[in-house]
């Protein structure tokens, strides 16, 4: 990982200098600020029921800073963390993370955040960041609506050609698939009974696993549509009873309903029947909510595995290192967008002759990310912002831990 980013850093010194390329002063300027400080947001669950994805994915873009600012990768300048909660009441909230994202803004030093986790949150973001120019990459959300179709353009309704918001993971049309696949080939299962919890990313990986499953040849006896609110799921459990299915899907998270609803089949037909679902549930709030019922839980995760993986290896040792734990399921992709952002915020220093880069020229570097090496392996940005790896992992819960059972790069 650190010869990575010396690599980063001998790329970058090998472009040419503002003066060669006709670049004038970041700001437009000419007494555009030489060396100083710029600052990176990071919006993140750190509390409440997401806490268990937000805290180590946070950890891991705090560290690809240290690393960043240890091998002097954009020279001149150190860069900080101004991380932030978008927790409300215990769930991550859209308004909560509108107004963080609202503070990066008004940061001068700011040149680009990290987050959010959830697709929601990024829904609420994502018209600011396309209204005032500010670089937003995420390591989690996996909405194709974010980026995709006639929603995704109304988003950018400021700026509707301008791609500010990226992210570093594969979609729900991708993921959603792939889980549904899973169940039906390597499972076997024939009968689904799905679930959703009414939010943006719960209904569409839902409607992505229920479609794929249809195709495979799968049934799909019926599909609930759950209130965003809603904490007891008995009803649905017992018409899921009575359906004959032979494995559940719930679309959503943890905190939305997912470990609830696994916990309310105990005593029931579906007590040990197959559950699955997206990367919503593969986290330490399942396990502890659902308990004994986590068994045969299955959960597919939009990155890869980073222990599995020979280019990660540092990252791996250095992340258990500095926190004294396991990196979590998005750990790896956080340290990727902030590397990613990193290398564009160091190309756009050294094009405007080591003053601060402006937002705008930040964001032209990041569209413009073709072949980038990282530890999850090679990738670009397509004309939507979205990674072209598509890497998902499937996950087991087994005595009350999370095991790790296969992965496969979707785009090859």
């Amino acid at each position: 990982m650190r010869a990575s980013f010396r690599a980063l850093a001998l790329l970058v010194a090998l472009l040419p200098t503002a003066a060669q390329v006709g670049c004038s002063a970041a700001a437009g300027t000419s007494d555009a600020a030489i060396g100083g400080t710029i600052t990176i947001g990071i919006d993140l669950p750190l509390s409440g029921a997401d806490a268990s994805d937000g805290v180590p994915t946070a950890n891991a873009v705090k560290l690809a800073l240290k690393d960043a600012n240890d091998d002097n990768l954009v020279p001149g300048f150190t860069l900080r963390a101004d991380v932030r909660d978008d927790t409300v009441n215990g769930v991550h909230d859209p308004k909560k993370g509108t107004s963080n994202f609202q503070s990066f803004v008004a940061d001068p030093s700011d040149l680009g955040v990290i987050g959010p986790l959830n697709s929601n949150v990024a829904q609420a973001m994502i018209p600011i960041s396309n209204l005032d120019s500010l670089a937003l990459i995420s390591p989690a959300n996996t909405s194709p609506e974010l980026t995709k179709g006639t929603q995704a353009l109304a988003l950018r309704k400021a700026h509707p050609l301008s791609i500010t918001y990226f992210r570093v993971c594969p979609t729900d049309d991708v993921q959603g698939s792939a889980g549904a696949a899973f169940a039906y080939k390597i499972l076997g299962a024939r009968r689904a009974f799905v679930i959703d919890d009414g939010q943006t990313f719960g209904r569409g990986v839902a409607d992505q696993w229920a479609g794929e499953f249809k195709s495979e040849g799968g049934t799909v006896l019926d599909h609930v549509h759950a209130l965003p609110t809603q904490t007891d799921f008995r009803s649905t459990i017992a018409a899921a009873s009575t359906s004959g299915a032979d494995i559940v899907f719930f679309g959503g998270e943890s905190s939305t309903g997912a470990a609830v609803a696994r916990k309310e089949m105990a005593g029931t037909p579906l007590a040990r029947t197959n559950y699955a679902s997206g990367d919503g549930i593969q986290n330490q709030q399942f396990l502890d909510v659902a308990g004994p019922e986590s068994e045969n839980s299955y959960a597919t995760v939009a990155s890869a595995n980073a222990d599995a993986l020979p280019t990660a290896a540092t990252f791996v040792k250095e992340y258990q290192a500095a926190y004294g734990q396991a990196a979590g399921a998005y750990s790896a992709s956080a340290y990727v967008a902030t590397m990613v952002l990193v290398n564009a915020i160091a190309k756009a220093v050294r094009q405007d002759g080591g003053r601060m880069p402006t937002r705008d020229e930040v964001l032209d570097l990041l569209r413009g990310t073709a072949n980038f090496s990282s530890i999850l392996g090679v990738f670009s940005f397509d004309q939507n912002g979205d990674t072209t790896l598509k890497i998902v992992s499937v996950w087991k819960a087994k005595q009350k831990r999370w095991t790790f059972l296969t992965q496969r790069d979707f785009a090859k």
